[in-house]
């Protein structure tokens, strides 16, 4: 069954948000979602570009309250 995982990347600055993911999907499964919070508004762009060209697939991105929450399915 597909995992969620929430990454609190809040106070850290790009690229810190997308290493973090980075890393957490190394050990990821495929259909796993991970949920990172940023507040870094830097994040909303740099994590969905990188995500396309790795071949992942972004589930939601929204800000609520000063804080990005980009939602990530891994799909290999």
């Amino acid at each position: 069954m597909a995992e969620k995982i929430v990454i609190d990347a809040r106070g850290s600055f790009c690229p810190g948000p997308l290493m973090e993911l980075i890393a957490k999907l190394k050990s990821a499964q495929v259909g796993d979602e991970l949920e990172v919070l940023s507040s870094d508004k830097g994040s909303a762009t740099d994590i969905p570009e990188w995500i396309a060209k790795a071949g992942h697939q972004i589930v939601e991105s929204r800000e609520e309250r000063g804080i990005w929450h980009i939602t990530v399915r891994k799909m290999k």
